[in-house]
């Protein structure tokens, strides 16, 4: 019966098609492969689940990818090391991506026999998703500690404009008062002269017989 299922993929599907692949990357199967075997799960074309890994899916697990080429590097890189007697044939497969509607093949190598059988230093799904989480946290808190910078430079800024405004005032203030003491200085001056010449004016009194006598002081 051929697979024509349309219905619209759930978080589950995409969840056990990026685990899939991964697993694929890892074991240094091809995504090809990981596709048939989603499609078969699901009920789904193998087109339809490249198609969906690589528009909506793969963006999501970018990292995880990496993550996957990197430990599958390093499992060919321990089985290379391996020396063994016996030589069969395998696959190297190198990643594949849907560009337009073609999709590159893997090239074949020699491997040593072994290495079938060798543990893979793979991380689980959960653990990769852990891993992105505490990504995810590390930049939230990088972007919090760069909004509370930024209000901190905001309110210095106006601290420093209060600053200015306050020493503006202040200079205004100190004018004024200079200038209020030099009209105080000016009218004691001006007091002090008046007392000086009336003390200088000529006093004069009335005798009994009604002569003025002039009063020396």
């Amino acid at each position: 019966m051929p697979k024509v299922r349309q219905d619209a993929w759930s978080h589950e599907d995409d969840l056990l098609l990026a685990e899939t692949v991964l697993r694929h990357i890892r074991e240094g199967s091809t995504q090809l492969r990981a596709f048939d075997e989603v499609g078969d799960l699901l009920n789904r074309t193998s087109a339809a689940c490249g198609f969906r890994w690589n528009a909506e899916v793969r963006q999501k697990y970018e990292q995880a990818v990496e993550l996957a080429k990197k430990q599958r590097k390093e499992k060919k890189r321990s089985e290379a090391n391996m020396p063994s007697p016996m030589v069969v044939n395998t696959f190297e497969e190198e990643e594949e991506e849907y560009e337009g509607d073609e999709i590159r093949q893997e090239v074949p190598v020699v491997a040593n026999k072994e290495s079938a059988h060798q543990p893979e230093p793979s991380l689980s799904l959960s653990q990769i998703i852990k891993q992105l989480k505490a990504y995810q946290k590390e930049s939230s808190n990088q972007q919090n500690l760069t909004q509370k910078y930024q209000t901190l430079e905001n309110e210095n800024k106006k601290l420093a404009s209060m600053n200015q405004q306050l020493t503006s005032q202040l200079n205004s203030m100190t004018e004024d008062y200079q200038a209020l003491i030099q009209i105080m200085d000016r009218a004691r001056k001006m007091v002090m002269f008046d007392d000086q010449d009336y003390s200088q004016r000529p006093q004069f009194r009335m005798e009994k017989n009604g002569n003025l006598e002039h009063v020396v002081r």
